[in-house]
């Protein structure tokens, strides 16, 4: 084969999907993302459960995790910043920010907490998750309508867990929502009202990480131990043509350059 044919062919993306943690259905999240990623034939995706396999970490061009209380050795976590700091892209969607304990016993029992066990992981993040209210409609409004991974899109309604955030360092937010409630459940309820991001960018050297908190979603077996059967399946913004896009938006973002 000749040079110039050679040179014809897309450069394979190698991607890595992390999708795994409690409390959510990983199984329908890890196959709508999937069937994105397939929409680009460039990308092979290598999947997983947690972020135990560093050599795939750092050997990936993009990054994409859906987790719920799945947090990175601090091996992982250090091998994810030099990761960034060279240049690579991640996109971290809904619960990958979050740690959570249940306390059984003091004045707290049967709340969750959101224990600060990963500064350094939250800090790549941008965010660690405090608390949600009720599973209720709620606003998202537009924070930057001109750049590219947001322009054109409007203010939409969802309802979806309203993320109350603790942010760390500098973010670029392009969506964001005003919470009204407080949390329900959680230890550090209270703080919940005000302003917080939905979709923003924070950079890392001449790499950067893009979160969105949307995307909750539930079937019937996802809350055991703690609930044998819940009985609806609930897909939140996974209902919403505009979260596909939000998506689609980001795989797009990750894959620039490469």
């Amino acid at each position: 084969m000749s040079e110039s044919a050679e040179e014809q062919h897309p450069t394979r993306i190698k991607a890595v999907l992390i999708a795994g943690g409690v409390w959510h259905d990983i199984d329908f999240a890890r196959l709508e993302l999937l069937k994105l990623l397939a929409e680009d034939e460039r990308v092979r995706t290598r999947v997983f459960e947690n972020y135990g396999t560093i050599e795939a970490l750092e050997s990936a061009d993009i990054l994409i995790t859906y987790t719920c209380d799945v947090t990175p050795s601090l091996k992982a976590q250090e091998a994810l910043r030099n990761w960034l700091d060279k240049g690579g892209r991640w996109y971290a969607l809904h619960g990958t920010n979050s740690v959570l304990r249940l306390l059984s016993d003091g004045p707290d029992a049967g709340l969750w907490d959101a224990p600060r066990w990963a500064p350094l992981f939250m800090d790549m993040l941008g965010s660690q998750f405090i608390s949600h209210p009720p599973i209720v409609p709620y606003t998202v409004t537009v924070a930057d309508p001109a750049h590219p991974l947001v322009e054109g899109v409007a203010p939409f309604e969802t309802t979806d867990e309203q993320y109350h955030l603790e942010c760390h360092g500098d973010l670029h937010v392009l969506l964001e929502t005003t919470c009204t409630e407080e949390g329900t459940g959680f230890v550090e309820a209270k703080d919940a009202p005000g302003k917080h991001p939905v979709f923003y960018i924070k950079q890392h050297g001449k790499g950067a990480v893009l979160y969105l908190t949307l995307g909750h979603c539930r079937g019937h077996y996802d809350l055991q131990p703690l609930l044998d059967w819940w009985p609806s399946v609930d897909r939140c913004a996974w209902d919403l043509p505009v979260f596909y896009d939000l998506l689609r938006r980001g795989l797009g973002w990750l894959k620039e350059g490469k």
